[in-house]
């Protein structure tokens, strides 16, 4: 099973046997039950579905409850669909951080950090105007359409607004190191999302 979901709980850095510095983020992988299997027959489509993050089961409704205690796990806070992941789980087998090894290139999914509302400057990377001569257009977005024809600013223009807090799949990262006893994951590079923020490994043949 090449997929696991994780909580990232920061960034470190290693000092190899070279000299050179590897940056490096710290995810808390699994342990995942599985508690559920999606097949085409009876579903339409073939997915295996993991649960993470204990808590307490009056976090949880009962029909949640019910949902995982059918797969014999105890109450989890997450529980995410993995798509295409050809492996032979079943219900009630866990997956853990042994799934992956140093070397292995991974994708990792999960919501970026919420930066509220944006100037266009920020968000588009958009250049400023000039500070000198009394110019007043110094962050300002400039001409956003034309007066008489069309008369209207069309669809999809970029301006300011909310930025952030979408989701974001970063793709060729490289996990470093593997500590199967303390299920944490060392991956080269940054992660979606601020600390604490959950995320789901995927491999990235």
């Amino acid at each position: 099973m090449a997929a696991i979901i994780a909580r990232k709980l920061g960034m470190t850095q290693r000092f190899l046997d070279d000299g050179r510095i590897e940056r490096v983020t710290v995810l808390e992988a699994g342990p995942c039950p599985v508690t559920a299997i999606r097949t085409r027959e009876r579903d339409g489509y073939e997915a295996v579905q993991l649960a993470f993050g204990r808590c307490k089961e009056k976090s949880l409704s009962k029909p949640e409850l019910g949902h995982l205690k059918k797969a014999d796990a105890s109450a989890h806070r997450h529980l995410v669909e993995f798509r295409d992941e050809a492996a032979e789980l079943l219900v009630g087998d866990t997956v853990t951080v042994d799934s992956f090894t140093a070397g292995d290139r991974v994708k990792i999914s999960g919501l970026s950090k919420g930066k509220g509302f944006q100037g266009t400057i920020k968000r588009h990377n958009f250049k400023r105007g000039p500070k000198s001569h009394g110019s007043h257009n110094v962050r300002a977005p400039g001409s956003i359409g034309a007066s008489a024809t069309p008369s209207r600013v069309f669809p999809g223009l970029r301006g300011a607004g909310r930025m952030g807090g979408g989701r974001v799949t970063q793709r060729g990262l490289t996990v470093v190191d593997v500590v199967p006893p303390q299920n944490l994951m060392l991956v080269r590079g940054s992660v979606p999302g601020p600390t604490g923020a959950t995320v789901e490994v995927r491999s990235d043949a």
